[in-house]
């Protein structure tokens, strides 16, 4: 019967249930774990913004003020931060992401930005290089496209710990890409990745 085909149906709704059901206890056991893995918190010097926001052509919002607080706060915890941020196209997202960069390269280690397709990835890095360049942040790119003595040149770079941000596609995840010291991993439109992508960005860090 039709009736069974819908959404409303008292079996639908109980296999919908369950599918919710299991997805949430995954990340309760996640989160869990997560808390178990201990590191010794990060605490930046409080001025680790202040060139960044001195080049920006505009002043922080308060809701993105506030955002960035939080993270800090995750920052300075002794066990892994997990947070989401949403936000629609242009309400700042991508400089958040920096500034949270920022805050773990003035603690000595290094970030991380993946994106799902290359066009995004150079957005981001064709968007961030000037602000890098003011404040003195190094920053990379790294995706399918670079090959060869330049792109060995930058994998020695991110081992030596020569280079603070590095910025790409799926081609982060790869098995030559060692970093010295990763600390953050940010991953844009994270739902266009699978969970062990996602997984094994983090686990390029300790």
């Amino acid at each position: 019967h039709m009736e069974q085909l819908s959404p409303m149906h008292p079996a639908r709704r109980r296999l919908a249930y369950d599918e919710i059901l299991s997805h949430q206890l995954a990340l309760a056991i996640t989160r869990e774990k997560q808390k178990a893995h201990q590191h010794a918190p990060l605490h930046a010097p409080k001025t680790y913004k202040d060139k960044i926001l001195h080049a920006l052509p505009f002043t922080l919002t308060q809701g993105q003020q506030d955002v960035l607080a939080e993270i800090e706060k995750d920052l300075q915890k002794s066990f892994l931060m997990c947070r989401l941020l949403q936000g629609d196209v242009g309400s700042g997202k991508t400089i958040l992401a920096f500034l949270s960069a920022a805050y773990v390269i003035a603690c000595g280690k290094q970030a991380a930005i993946m994106a799902p397709t290359e066009i995004l990835a150079r957005q981001h890095y064709a968007g961030l290089l000037p602000l890098a360049e003011k404040t003195g942040l190094r920053i990379a790119l790294l995706t399918a496209r670079e090959k060869g003595k330049a792109r060995q040149e930058l994998l020695d770079n991110l081992a030596a710990g020569a280079i603070d941000l590095l910025i790409g596609t799926h081609a982060l995840i790869q098995d030559p890409v060692q970093f010295k010291d990763l600390a953050l991993a940010i991953i844009d439109e994270q739902h266009r990745f699978g969970v062990g992508q996602r997984l094994a960005l983090a686990q390029k860090g300790a």
